[in-house]
């Protein structure tokens, strides 16, 4: 019994000492190593496993807040903000700080789904597939829908059959092309952004 009274007695005795909190009150400073613990002191960051270090912009709004993603073997472990920037500073707001778990998530979709008019079944396409389609579309519309005079002669030079809807991650200069490609090379009316909805 008195075996067992002993081995509590230094355990607790060991883990009053490693505690951070009498150490602090005897007076050390929480800026030295009074605020560390034995498990404190093992652990290691993850950036430490990190073989490289890239740069990124946050996809999640226009501001454009840089990012560091630390990678091992090519998959990303780690991002934060960069203080390098102007922007951010090395800050990141909560969307920002998500951005691994956008990265990493099982949910993600890497690739092109299509669903067929009436199918009940999405079917995985190549991108190029895509891009083709999208553009043959767009001018399909386009040709089907342009409007070069109204009755009265006024030449207006557009169509309403296409809309852009922008998202809030494009910046100044993207919306300026959009802007130029959509409205002065198609000749879309209805161009808006998702910022301003």
């Amino acid at each position: 019994m008195k075996k067992l009274h002993r081995r509590v007695r230094d355990r607790v005795t060991g883990f009053v000492n490693d505690w951070s909190i009498p150490r602090q009150i005897a007076g050390q400073s929480v800026m030295s190593k009074a605020a560390e613990s034995a498990q404190s002191r093992s652990l290691r960051p993850r950036l430490e496993q990190a073989d490289r270090v890239g740069t990124s912009i946050c996809p999640f709004c226009a501001v454009g807040c840089a990012q560091l993603v630390y990678a091992k073997d090519g998959r990303p472990l780690h991002i934060e903000g960069d203080p390098r920037s102007p922007v951010n500073q090395g800050t990141l707001c909560p969307k920002g700080a998500g951005t691994l778990g956008l990265l990493l998530s099982e949910k993600r979709i890497n690739q092109v789904l299509y669903r067929a008019p009436y199918a009940k079944n999405w079917e995985t396409r190549p991108l190029d597939w895509a891009m083709q389609r999208i553009a043959e579309r767009v001018k399909q519309t386009r040709d089907e829908t342009f409007v070069e005079n109204l009755p009265d002669g006024t030449p207006v030079n557009h169509t309403l059959g296409i809309a852009s809807l922008g998202g809030a991650t494009l910046d100044n200069e993207e919306n300026y092309l959009i802007k130029k490609l959509f409205g002065g090379g198609l000749g879309l009316v209805n161009i808006e952004n998702q910022a301003r909805i």
